[in-house]
């Protein structure tokens, strides 16, 4: 189990009520932040934040403060958070264009709150100022002259003013005494470290989740449902689909959107690679090996002219699970309503999927005797073999990134 930790400090209206905490990324138990790659803070504060604490527990019934990258904006990836727990921080340093203002239009649109973070006023700001609900000031880096400045360009919109750095008690009484309505800073309160630990996936957890994707009863909301609401699983399943990997011309903004355009079975497929690879007390060799033989056994489908080679890929995909989760297969079988015949071919290596497996598994262990396959050339097999390590070795990169 690894341990992470997250900043959380307050923020307080004007009764000096608590309004919200922002939560803060850290990398160990230290007072600051060591970023290296900002959308890997976000998401991972993000993940901890609500699959590891939630955040009930993290900020009651009060709201969560989240800075968000510009490319967890533009891709969508904040719908995977409640509207109505967040507020979703714009950062300062991010270059606003076009695309960041349509996409934080976008986002407010869907009801979420969203704040200017280190705000200083310009010219090119104005559509961001337009979409925000609240603005948030460095006192201590605008000084004075600065503030009052802010305060001059924003009157006349309708926003609420938070008060960052306020490290003093004339600091809380300027402020007050201009009209902010939120403070935040080290003589309110400093912020404290909350210390979790991420728990290594229960292997038998996935067992329900792949049931549900494999079966024909679970229809396009349930599924939608059923990976919406895992914030983890969305979050990778569009990273995924969005990814150099996948290599689509438009980009894919919602597991919907996903759903209607890739359709159910692929989808689902996807989500069970997911699944099976977020098991992290296993080597990660025995993923790629799942990967590579689910696409060999589906690219000697193709060579065979079997019209459902998805089935084929689930069973070499599958082949796996035994390994992965330390369970005979017959048992996890028995827990999984797979086709007959892709049961038949895990448990007993019969029919035409069983000899396809059978092949894969010869090649994979250099078995030449046994690599032969009614139809199909040698040569087209070891291809096959080839395109699969290729292509599974390409998949586990982006689902690393």
């Amino acid at each position: 189990m690894a341990d992470f930790f997250i900043g959380r400090q307050p923020i307080y209206d004007r009764d000096l009520q608590v309004f919200g905490y922002e939560l803060l990324f850290r990398t160990a138990d230290s007072s600051r932040a060591q970023i290296v790659d900002a959308d890997r803070a976000t998401s991972d504060v993000v993940l901890d934040a609500l699959v590891e604490l939630g955040l009930d527990r993290l900020v009651g019934n009060r709201r969560a403060f989240i800075n968000l990258t510009r490319n967890f904006i533009l891709r969508g990836y904040y719908a995977a958070l409640p509207a109505h727990r967040v507020v979703l921080e714009v950062l300062e340093s991010e270059p606003v264009d076009r695309s960041l203002v349509d996409a934080v239009r976008e986002l407010a649109a869907a009801g979420y709150t969203v704040a200017l973070d280190d705000f200083d006023y310009r010219d090119d700001l104005r559509p961001l100022v337009d979409a925000a609900t609240i603005v948030k000031l460095d006192i201590a880096a605008l000084g004075r002259a600065g503030i009052e400045a802010n305060l001059r360009r924003l009157r006349g919109h309708d926003l609420r003013l938070l008060a960052e750095k306020v490290e003093t008690p004339e600091d809380f009484a300027l402020c007050r005494d201009l009209g902010f309505d939120y403070f935040q800073g080290y003589f309110l309160c400093r912020p404290d470290l909350v210390r979790g630990r991420r728990m290594p996936t229960n292997r038998f957890a996935i067992l329900p989740l792949l049931a549900k994707l494999q079966s024909p009863e679970t229809d396009f909301s349930e599924l939608e449902a059923l990976i919406t609401h895992d914030v983890s699983l969305s979050y990778k399943l569009l990273s995924l689909i969005n990814s150099a990997f996948y290599g689509r011309p438009k980009r894919v903004e919602s597991v919907r959107q996903a759903l209607i355009l890739l359709g159910t079975q692929l989808v689902s497929t996807w989500v069970s690679v997911i699944a099976m690879a977020s098991i992290e007390d296993k080597p990660a060799e025995l993923m790629t090996t799942a990967m590579v033989r689910g696409r060999m056994c589906e690219m000697l489908a193709r060579a065979q002219r079997v019209p459902n080679k998805d089935m084929y890929f689930t069973a070499g995909l599958f082949s796996v699970l035994d390994a992965l989760l330390d369970t005979p297969m017959a048992e996890i079988l028995e827990r999984l309503p797979l086709a007959e015949e892709v049961s038949q071919a895990l448990l007993e290596g019969t029919g035409p999927l069983g000899a396809t497996l059978r092949v894969v598994l010869a090649y994979e262990r250099a078995e030449w005797d046994a690599v032969t396959l009614p139809g199909v050339e040698p040569y087209v097999i070891a291809a096959a073999y080839l395109d699969a390590i290729a292509w599974a070795h390409e998949l586990r990169s982006a689902l690393a990134d």
